[in-house]
């Protein structure tokens, strides 16, 4: 697949304003412990997901910063105030997919209702609009190029599914690392989640789990290189139940599962508050709108 790459950005007064998201699942939906918490356990197992968006709502309205939260339909489903509430406090709501199934699993039609399923689902609990989408583990790459065909053909307005990486459980290495139009008849943009370059190579460098782990001080370089050397804006992820570290534990997951899932849920909230006061941040929508403006300019 060819792709139409962003490469220039706008000229900007002020800092670059990034885009700022929360994956919207619970503790349980996670791909770590997909092979080992099946599909039909999930509603025996306790809920936490509203409580932490709750703190994150709280969070977000201290650093007044809005941002973007891509949401499961089976969490909208259950959780219908919530929904409400988010876009109440001008957030704006996105699709996650139904159930954290990874797109490369789905073939083109099962896929199309799986959105389908999920855009229906948070609209109505919501009342808004959804334009957005983000595939559950980043997992668009080569093997789904019919995936953004029937995200333009339901009138999605972007993506924000690849992880421009090689990575053990997502990535899709040979793709832009930023904004670009994946179909030349439609105005769909895909926004990659960061990447900086360290030492000639590409890093993970967009939140989640490397954010958790590392050293504030490297997402502060990270999104800093971004910002400054590349004049462009970040993409910064996370989920709610990295802010919770009295979740229930997994003791039969994977060592390696375990240790990505568990490791410093006591740290995150911290780090993100010195995160949402130490740089600009919007929504996924507004950045998307600008960088599908930049797209226009070039092809004129």
């Amino acid at each position: 697949m060819k792709h139409a790459p962003i490469e220039a950005a706008p000229v900007v007064n002020g800092p670059i304003v990034n885009g700022l998201s929360v994956d919207v699942e619970d503790w349980f939906q996670v791909g770590a412990f997909e092979n080992v918490i099946g599909r039909g356990d999930w509603d025996s197992l306790s809920l936490r997901v509203e409580d932490n968006v709750l703190r994150i709502l709280d969070l977000f309205d201290e650093a007044e910063v809005k941002a973007t939260f891509f949401t499961l339909g089976w969490v909208a489903k259950r959780h219908g105030a919530l929904m409400r509430r988010i876009v109440e406090a001008g957030h704006e709501l996105a699709s996650h997919g139904y159930d954290h199934a990874r797109v490369f699993t789905f073939d083109r039609k099962e896929f199309a209702e799986d959105i389908r399923k999920a855009r229906t689902i948070l609209e109505d609990a919501s009342g808004a609009k959804v334009i957005g989408y983000r595939a559950p583990s980043f997992s668009f790459d080569q093997r789904t190029p019919w995936a953004y065909m029937e995200l333009a053909e339901q009138g999605y307005a972007y993506s924000s599914s690849v992880a421009p990486v090689a990575h053990d459980h997502y990535g899709w290495k040979e793709a832009p690392r930023f904004a670009f139009k994946p179909l030349p008849w439609s105005d769909l943009v895909e926004i990659p989640v960061t990447t900086a370059i360290l030492g000639g190579k590409r890093v993970a460098a967009g939140g989640g789990g490397f954010f958790r782990v590392l050293p504030y001080g490297f997402s502060r370089w990270a999104i800093r290189q971004v910002n400054r050397r590349d004049a462009r804006p970040a993409v910064f992820y996370f989920h709610p139940w990295e802010i919770d570290p009295d979740q229930p534990r997994v003791p039969n997951a994977p060592i390696k599962s375990r240790l990505r899932h568990y490791t410093n849920l006591d740290r995150m909230a911290p780090k993100l508050r010195e995160l949402v006061h130490e740089f600009a941040w919007g929504r996924m929508d507004v950045l998307a709108h600008r960088e599908a403006a930049i797209a226009e300019e070039l092809a004129a």
